[in-house]
């Protein structure tokens, strides 16, 4: 939310805090939401710690599960339109090849049992009420410049250490940075807004200059039935594929080009060497081709992006007296 809203700034951003909408109280959610009447609803908010769901169902499915259902009855009551970000870890993670919309699902864990209810719990709004725009974004590997993610714990890990590291290397996926997650949501709403006026009026309308404005006094057309084909579950992620390892090495890399630095060494490891509470898919591998086809979204190579977020972490979390 708050790359939306320092990137364009002619949009309104709504971004509550816990104490204003709290994912756990119904009331709570759909006071928020009547309040604010938004045009678009972003579920980006989530229960993820992963190894803490196995003992904490309840919570994980009252904010992964339960949540989003109610945003998706309330969307539907405003004629808003909802976008809802998933994980791979609604699938089994077996196998080699990168998941479609269409596979089975069968998660590994709580916390995909979780979010494949919520996502569940949105098309089943969807079907009954018939006036739900929905799209359900499956991501994976989600990394940032800020707060807790393996790329930030690698960065400072490999430039303060001396023994070397061992990481999973029979894990597989694709990294993918909020920034470019932001971006590809950001496109996708306009690119509905596009479609819903070209709808509405048989010509292209300018959608684009009349986006959810805080001055604007154009009324903007309604979303349904325009957005129905198109709305529905899509794979959003990183371009490429790696392991944990591999990533780490990009980091590594990153500091040995960039900084003149000499981290430890990478040793690759299987998974079974760092047991967890909750098992983790082998395969995370994601076909982002029906987002491609269907909106012309593509996310960059994750090797790109880990070298953006690189330069800007370097300058806030690298040790002083790095180049």
């Amino acid at each position: 939310m708050q790359r939306l809203s320092t990137t364009r700034k002619d949009i309104v951003v709504a971004a509550p805090t816990h104490s204003q909408m709290d994912l756990s109280n119904p009331d709570s959610i759909r006071a928020y939401v009547r309040a604010t009447a938004p045009r678009w609803i972003v579920s980006c908010a989530a229960y993820t710690a992963v190894d803490a769901a196995e003992t904490d169902r309840e919570a994980a499915f009252a904010a992964n599960a339960t949540a989003p259902g109610i945003l998706a009855e309330e969307a539907a009551l405003l004629g808003a339109g909802l976008v809802h970000l998933s994980t791979d870890y609604v699938f089994p993670g077996d196998g080699t090849r990168p998941w479609v919309e269409t596979d089975a699902t069968a998660p590994p864990n709580v916390y995909g049992a979780s979010k494949l209810a919520g996502e569940q719990a949105i098309e089943a709004v969807a079907a009954r009420t018939g006036t739900l725009p929905w799209f359900v974004l499956r991501t994976s590997w989600v990394y940032s410049g800020g707060g807790k993610n393996f790329v930030r714990t690698m960065l400072r890990l490999l430039s303060t250490k001396t023994d070397p590291l061992r990481v999973v290397a029979d894990q597989h996926g694709a990294p993918t940075a909020a920034t470019d997650l932001a971006d590809a949501i950001l496109a996708l709403m306009l690119l509905c807004e596009d479609t819903a006026c070209l709808t509405e009026t048989g010509e292209n309308s300018k959608a684009r200059g009349k986006e959810i404005k805080a001055d604007t006094t154009v009324e903007l057309p309604p979303l349904m039935p325009a957005l129905g084909a198109l709305s529905g579950i899509y794979h959003c992620a990183g371009t490429g594929e790696t392991t944990w390892a591999g990533l780490a090495e990009a980091v590594r890399e990153f500091l040995i080009s960039s900084h003149g630095m000499t981290p430890p060494e990478i040793i690759p490891v299987p998974s079974s060497v760092y047991p967890t509470p909750a098992a983790r898919p082998l395969n995370s591998r994601m076909d982002c081709s029906k987002l491609a086809n269907n909106f012309g979204i593509r996310l960059p190579h994750w090797r790109q992006s880990v070298a953006d977020a690189l330069q800007v972490l370097a300058a806030t979390d690298l040790p002083s007296g790095s180049k």
